[in-house]
């Protein structure tokens, strides 16, 4: 697989966590580009479904071939993954539409995120590639992606949108051509060059298919299935598909937030399942969202969710954190201190039951009275990390999970939580394989 790559007394909460209390909605804002009259034109006729103002904006090169039709059959021959990924993505594909016109760049580059993840945020591949843009730890962080124990932007819709456009204009720009762009994005851009001078040195053609011959197969793949889904998209009744419609309008729209603020306070107050408030904002990975950042509601909620926090008049977070500074702080221990369990302490915190905390570490605890006004400290959170020692057998065996660094951090996120979302995106990886690690150049 390749690499790609909210401290306010109680009566100010409501006060100090808009600021401004709503945005202006995040996918109605236009700035100048190359297709600029275009987007002033598909304001002014506003067509009624999206899927019809992806198909005015291609812009890729066709490639028809064998591996295109049978990437076309096998979606056609799936109308249950169809109408999943195409519910998923009516949360997301405005945005990702509005920003690819604002960049001057083909439109079909929306379908993308069906062959990296089938739009799911939260699917995550076996080389740790996150988000529905699959970006692995390291490639995030090139292109300005937060990851913490408190937040993964790889999951983020803003973020990791902004950050796969960016990476896709830069292949452009380096190569001159979409389909090695796509395949770049894929394979690594060091990978596409070594080929290109491959078959410049043998006097050959550099276009994608002359090169697929030193591509692995998963590259191969990668811009025929791309072309199986905009061929689709264009024509569905032509292959039997049915596409539910998108409406042309943002599904959601920006808060910003200053003040820590449960997960599930925030979906309360927007009057919102926690699952619904998770999927518009995946990349917050502990039960409170910390410091100024935005979150995405759909536009309806996002009024609610401001009439209500007006009248809240409570704590808005539950959570604060704790750093462990003695090996004998254990988690049942600490769940005593703070008047809880082992078991929500845990939950928490994606702390397995096998496995205890060393010293160290920054956890969540459940706030005391005396410190429900206090927001977390910002320098804690972007710093915290967590080390675990392993129970059971590797412990009886004196062999000790020993992490530093970035690895203290990834086991916790990419590790233990990796269990959690493999089971939860278990049928997404049976049918659609999250693309695997992105290559920088090598």
């Amino acid at each position: 697989m390749q690499e790609k790559r909210f401290r306010p007394a109680l009566t100010l909460c409501a006060a100090l966590l808009l600021a401004p209390a709503l945005s202006q909605a995040v996918d109605t804002a236009t700035a100048p580009s190359a297709l600029s009259a275009a987007s002033a034109a598909h304001d002014d006729f506003k067509e009624a479904d999206l899927w019809a103002r992806i198909r005015s904006g291609y812009a890729i090169p066709d490639v028809d071939n064998a591996l295109v039709r049978k990437h076309i059959d096998w979606y056609a021959a799936r109308p249950d993954y169809i109408a999943r990924t195409t519910a998923r993505a009516s949360r997301y594909l405005y945005h990702v539409v509005q920003e690819l016109e604002k960049r001057g760049m083909p439109t079909e580059l929306a379908l993308l995120p069906v062959i990296e993840s089938a739009f799911n945020p939260n699917a995550l591949s076996s080389a740790n590639a996150g988000g529905m843009w699959q970006f692995v730890p390291g490639t995030g962080k090139d292109f300005g992606l937060q990851q913490n124990l408190f937040k993964d932007e790889r999951r983020g819709v803003l973020t990791s949108t902004d950050a796969a456009l960016a990476y896709l204009q830069k292949l452009y720009n380096m190569f001159g051509d979409w389909q090695l762009a796509l395949a770049a994005y894929n394979w690594g851009e060091g990978n596409v060059q070594k080929a290109v001078q491959k078959n410049q040195a043998a006097g050959k053609p550099i276009d994608f298919e002359s090169l697929s011959e030193h591509m692995p197969a998963e590259t191969r793949n990668y811009v025929p299935k791309l072309q199986a889904v905009k061929n689709i998209v264009a024509n569905p009744e032509r292959y039997h598909v049915s596409l539910s419609a998108i409406e042309n309008q943002p599904y959601f729209t920006a808060v910003d937030k200053s003040s820590d603020i449960d997960v599930t306070i925030a979906a309360q107050l927007a009057e919102l399942s926690v699952d619904e408030f998770k999927a518009l904002n995946p990349q917050f990975n502990r039960p409170v969202i910390t410091g100024e950042t935005k979150i995405l509601l759909p536009k309806e909620n996002a009024e609610k969710f401001q009439i209500n926090l007006a009248s809240w008049g409570r704590a808005l977070s539950t959570w604060t954190t704790h750093k462990i500074t003695n090996a004998k702080e254990t988690i049942t221990a600490l769940a005593s201190k703070f008047g809880t369990t082992p078991e929500v302490i845990r939950q928490a915190n994606n702390i397995p039951a096998r496995a205890n905390v060393r010293a160290g570490s920054t956890i969540l605890v459940p706030k005391t009275a005396a410190q429900l006004s206090a927001d977390s400290a910002q320098d804690i959170v972007e710093n915290a990390v967590m080390s675990l020692d392993i129970g059971g057998a590797k412990r009886a065996a004196g062999k000790e999970q020993k992490l530093s660094g970035a690895q203290k951090f990834r086991a916790t996120v990419d590790d233990i939580k990796a269990q959690v979302a493999r089971t939860a995106v278990k049928s997404l990886t049976a049918e659609a394989k999250p693309v695997g690690k992105r290559k920088r150049a090598n």
